[in-house]
C-alpha cells in the first residue's frame, strides 16, 4: 500500500505545445510516449463507489497491473489516496490477490469478484518527465486520449504531478511555477469520476445551491475554518466545470463561491491575523471584479493566470496550514477552541446586524441597497450553521431567503412584511454575544 499524492491539471492544446520546453528548465529524465489502456470495474449497484474505492487493470507494453484506490481526500486539484498495486500475468481481474484487510468487515471477496464487470475504460498516450525540484522528485505525466463507455466518450488532456520522493510543499511550489506557462487549470475530477459520469449517461451537471456546511459538534475553530474554505473551493471548481460545459448560469455560482471564500476569511479574521490571508483576499476580490460583466467567457476566466494561481495558492495555504506561521500562543488557543461556541458568537452578531439593517427599512430602493449585505450574511450563516438542527437552520434561512427573493423579483408590497417576519423569528443557535 502506498499513499499517492498528486496534483491534476486540465490542459489546453496551447499548453501541450509548450509543456516540453517549459519542463526543460529543470533537471529531468524523460520517457517517450507510451500507450496505456485502463479498464475500470464495478458492480451493478456501484458497491465500490459507495465504499469510496476505484478498481482498474492497466495494460502497458504487454504488462498488466491491478490497482485499487481507497478512501482519501481531494483539495483543489490535490489528490491524496491509498493505493494498492498487484502485478498480473494477464488482463484478468483477480481481487483475491489484494490484501484481505482492505475490504469492509464481512466482505465475501469471492462473491464480490463474481459481481464485478467492466464499466468504462481510458485509453491514452502518456509522456513522462521526472523532475528534481528542491529536495524532491516529481513525476510529470502528460496524458492525451479519451475516457469511454460502450456508448459515450470524451477526450482528455491532463497533466498530472505526482510526488515520488520528498515534501508535499515542493510539489505545490513547483506547480506554482509550472502554471505560469498558461493553458492549465486545476482538475478536481479524476479520470474515474469522469468515467462514472459517462456510465450514468453523461447527464448535465446541475447548478447547485451553496450548501450549509456540515461540521462535527466537537470540531475546533481551526477545523471549521478549513472546512469552510474547502467548501468554497469545491463549490468554485464544481461550477467552473459546469460553466465550461456550456451552462452559462453556473457563472453566478462561481461568483457566489468567491464571495463565500471572502466571507470565510472575514469571519475567521477574528482568530487568524488578516495579514496571513491578505494576498489571497486581494486575488479573490480581483477575480470577483472580472465577473461583474455577463459576457465573460468561461474558457477565458477559468484558464486565466489569476484564477489558476488563486486556486493553487488557496490549495497550498490549506494543505500546508500556512496560517500557523502567523499564529502566536494566544492565537493557537483561539484556533483550538470550540467551533460551535465560535459559531454561536458569530451567528449572534450576524443576527444583530440583519435586525439593525432591516428594522427601519421601508422603501423598495432601500431594500435594494441592502441586498448585497443580506446575501453576504446568509452565505456566512451557511458556513457556520452545520452543527445545528438541519430543520431549524432551514426554517431560519428560509425566512430571510424569502425576503431576498422578493427583493430580486421587485415584489415591493411584500418587502416590509417579509422583513418583519424574518426579524421576529427565534434563533436556532444558543443565544450568545461576543465578549467585549
Amino acid at each position: 500500500m502506498t499513499i499517492e499524492t498528486e496534483l491534476k491539471f486540465i490542459a489546453t492544446s496551447n499548453a501541450v505545445e509548450k509543456l516540453a520546453a517549459t519542463l526543460a528548465a529543470w533537471p529531468h529524465q524523460y520517457q517517450a510516449p507510451r500507450e496505456l489502456t485502463n479498464v475500470y470495474f464495478e458492480t451493478d449497484d456501484n458497491q465500490l463507489r459507495r465504499w469510496d474505492m476505484g478498481l482498474r487493470i492497466r495494460g502497458v507494453d504487454k504488462r498488466y497491473e491491478m490497482t485499487l484506490k481507497g478512501g482519501g481526500k481531494t483539495l483543489g486539484g490535490l489528490h491524496q489516496r491509498r493505493e494498492y498495486n498487484v502485478a498480473l500475468d494477464k488482463a484478468k481481474l483477480d481481487i483475491a490477490q489484494l490484501p484481505a484487510e482492505i475490504w469492509p468487515q464481512g466482505t465475501d471477496v469471492v462473491a464480490l469478484q463474481q459481481r464485478l464487470h467492466p464499466l468504462f475504460s481510458t485509453h491514452f498516450q502518456r509522456e513522462i518527465w521526472l523532475i528534481t525540484f528542491g529536495g524532491s522528485e516529481i513525476e510529470i505525466a502528460f496524458d492525451r486520449g479519451e475516457v469511454a463507455t460502450e456508448q459515450l466518450s470524451e477526450s482528455l488532456f491532463e497533466v498530472e504531478l505526482e510526488l515520488k520522493q520528498g515534501q508535499r510543499s515542493d510539489i505545490l511550489l513547483f506547480a506554482q511555477q509550472l502554471v505560469t506557462m498558461g493553458g492549465l487549470r486545476l482538475g478536481s475530477l479524476s479520470k474515474a469520476a469522469r468515467g462514472y459520469h459517462l456510465a450514468q449517461g453523461n447527464p448535465p451537471r446541475p447548478v447547485r445551491a451553496f450548501p450549509v456546511l456540515k461540521t462535527d459538534a466537537k470540531a475546533t475553530v481551526e477545523e471549521g475554518m478549513v472546512a469552510a474554505l474547502s467548501a468554497g473551493l469545491n463549490h468554485w471548481q464544481y461550477h467552473e466545470e459546469v460553466w465550461l460545459r456550456g451552462d452559462a448560469s453556473a457563472q453566478d455560482a462561481v461568483r457566489e463561491a468567491l464571495e463565500a471564500l471572502r466571507q470565510a476569511f472575514a469571519v475567521f479574521g477574528a482568530v487568524v491575523p488578516r495579514k496571513a490571508s491578505s494576498e489571497l483576499r486581494q486575488k479573490l476580490t480581483l477575480l470577483e471584479e472580472t465577473l461583474v460583466h455577463d459576457d465573460v467567457e468561461a474558457q477565458t476566466f477559468c484558464f486565466s493566470a489569476l484564477s489558476v494561481d488563486t486556486q493553487l495558492a488557496l490549495t497550498h495555504w490549506l494543505a500546508e496550514s500556512q496560517w500557523q506561521q502567523w499564529s502566536d500562543e494566544k492565537g493557537q488557543a483561539k484556533l483550538q477552541a470550540s467551533f460551535k461556541r465560535f459559531s454561536d458568537i458569530m451567528l449572534a452578531r450576524i443576527n444583530a446586524d440583519l435586525k439593525e439593517t432591516f428594522l427601519s427599512v421601508k422603501q423598495p430602493n432601500e431594500f435594494n441597497d441592502k441586498a448585497t449585505r443580506l446575501a453576504r450574511q446568509l452565505l456566512t450563516v451557511h458556513l457556520l450553521a452545520g452543527a445545528y438542527s438541519s430543520e431549524a437552520v432551514a426554517i431560519w434561512l428560509g425566512r430571510w431567503q424569502q425576503l431576498q427573493l422578493a427583493i430580486q423579483s421587485q415584489a415591493k408590497n411584500d418587502l416590509p412584511w417579509l422583513a418583519g417576519q424574518a426579524i421576529k423569528q427565534p434563533v436556532f443557535w444558543k443565544s450568545s454575544s461576543a465578549p467585549r
